[in-house]
């Protein structure tokens, strides 16, 4: 099945959910009605994004908060000091039922709808309307067989990065040997130094495991310790590897055989024909409006079941199994977080030839404890990883748009190493190179070459594919036959927009 779009143009001037601003939000969007996922992943390099079948492009330079296309690197990736206190969090809670004290307010994450018709589902319902998806596909089908046409292209994979992992630096909290003034100051003016320095928990149980070490083994030789009558306190530290614990490690750490809970995670296809997704769809949508509410502050009426399964259940992804791609396929897939036997978390996601990419996360408010949203991300990177073993160019984790004049929409860029698209020359730059210039404007050209252009920009339009009247046919035929100019304008800002090798694969339906 070739992707079938319905070009619908630039929508300006609409309220933004970023910034409040009542008319500052400028799009493009199409409607698609079927997508390869070859074809996804080229226009998701391009800056598109899609919300169910609706997808669309920020117009960068009109729009009052830029949205710039975001990648992770999974394969370089090494969690944070809070990354790693989200997963203790989680594992302290699985193994003991821990619940941690005092608020999550300092984790990041919330997730919030990078989307730029959502909450506008009139518009997509009314799309959704005219798009007679069943007509269209046989029509389409029809001409299909009537011509033989089959082109298939492969593209090339991208280069893979070689996994560099950064070393943690150890503190030895051994005291200072360069005080020499031991004076006791008066109360509030600062440390006495004629008493032992405060040390960590941390460090005062590794002495005392040296200490029992020593006691087991009095010849002073203990797995690098050596006694020579010196104080324990001075003895060097069992010699550490540089590399940190693999993200796995800290996801997958075993849990006592009496773990207080039992958390699965289950990937499902976007399907009502699977029965797992449809057996599942009742108890996700209940989740999803009560996250809806509580955290959005959306009125219930706002979360019916058909916005629900046509922003969140519909994808226009087809669904595709090579033999040299993941096991579980190309296409769109729901990841459920079920913890003692119900479910807590949904994580929508797109597992793409190059990538996964996050499209939307929701979650039960009273499990806030355990930053979900931190957690769901740190899953989906080592998810990314696991892909990437049998698919090799499967190597990147896309979270959709950063948006730096957005506060809330910033905690992105806390997942590195991570680069930023172009939104002139659709080039990755990592980015570190990028926040300076964010910083002087909103809208950047991140491409330092001041020669460098699009190198997929439209060149041949004439060779754009147009499905008109139960027939596909080039450009060039179909313009002959049209007098609107309007058209010709609407076509060629189509074809600018997707790129040179979508607009000669995909099929711009025409009515």
């Amino acid at each position: 099945m070739a992707s079938v779009v319905e070009y619908k143009g630039l929508r300006a001037g609409y309220h933004c959910g970023y910034c409040d601003s009542k008319e500052g939000k400028a799009s493009c969007g199409m409607w698609a009605h079927s997508m390869t996922v070859q074809d996804y992943q080229d226009l998701i390099d391009r800056g598109w994004r899609r919300s169910g079948k609706y997808v669309y492009k920020p117009v960068m330079n009109q729009t009052c908060c830029p949205q710039y296309t975001i990648r992770c690197r999974p394969l370089q990736f090494q969690p944070s000091k809070s990354h790693k206190k989200v997963l203790k969090k989680m594992l302290k809670f699985l193994a003991k039922g821990e619940i941690p004290k005092g608020s999550c307010k300092d984790e990041p994450m919330d997730s919030t709808v990078d989307d730029a018709v959502v909450g506008d589902f009139a518009l997509i319902n009314k799309l959704d309307i005219q798009c007679d998806l069943k007509t269209l596909s046989d029509d389409l089908k029809e001409s299909l067989e009537s011509e033989g046409k089959n082109s298939k292209k492969e593209e090339p994979h991208e280069l893979l990065q070689s996994q560099d992992f950064v070393g943690e630096k150890l503190a030895s909290g051994e005291p200072s040997h360069s005080v020499k003034v031991h004076t006791v100051p008066k109360p509030g003016k600062g440390a006495d130094l004629s008493k032992p320095p405060c040390r960590k928990a941390k460090e005062i149980r590794k002495e005392r495991k040296r200490l029992k070490l020593m006691q087991q083994n009095p010849a002073g030789e203990h797995e690098g310790f050596q006694a020579q009558g010196q104080p324990p306190s001075l003895f060097p530290a069992k010699a550490k590897s540089n590399q940190p614990k693999a993200l796995e490690d800290l996801i997958f750490e075993s849990l006592p055989e009496n773990a207080s809970h039992k958390l699965e995670v289950r990937l499902v296809p976007v399907s009502f024909e699977d029965p797992e997704f449809k057996s599942s769809f009742s108890q996700s949508f209940s989740l999803y409006v009560k996250y809806q509410v509580a955290i959005h502050q959306d009125p219930p009426d706002e979360c019916g079941k058909t916005e629900f399964t046509r922003f969140l259940c519909t994808s226009p992804l087809e669904a595709e199994t090579p033999p040299n791609g993941p096991d579980c396929g190309y296409g769109s897939f729901h990841q459920q977080y079920w913890l003692d036997g119900k479910i807590i978390a949904v994580g929508v996601i797109d597992i793409l030839p190059n990538c996964v990419s996050s499209v939307y996360l929701y979650y039960d408010p009273d499990y806030s404890f355990l930053s979900l949203g931190v957690y769901s991300a740190l899953r989906e990177i080592a998810f990314t990883r696991q892909l990437h073993e049998k698919t090799s160019q499967l190597s990147y984790y896309y979270m959709g748009f950063y948006i730096h004049s957005c506060p809330k929409m910033k905690y992105k860029g806390q997942y590195r190493p991570s680069d930023l698209l172009c939104p002139e020359t659709y080039v990755w730059v990592p980015i570190e190179q990028c926040l300076p210039s964010l910083e002087n404007s909103k809208y950047c050209r991140f491409n330092q070459d001041p020669e460098a252009v699009d190198e997929d920009r439209s060149t041949e339009p004439d060779r754009l594919q147009v499905f008109h009247k139960r027939a596909i046919m080039p450009y060039r035929v179909y313009k002959k036959h049209q007098k609107d100019p309007s058209e010709e304008a609407a076509v060629l800002q189509y074809a600018s927009l997707v790129g040179q090798k979508c607009s000669e694969r995909m099929l711009l339906f025409r009515n």
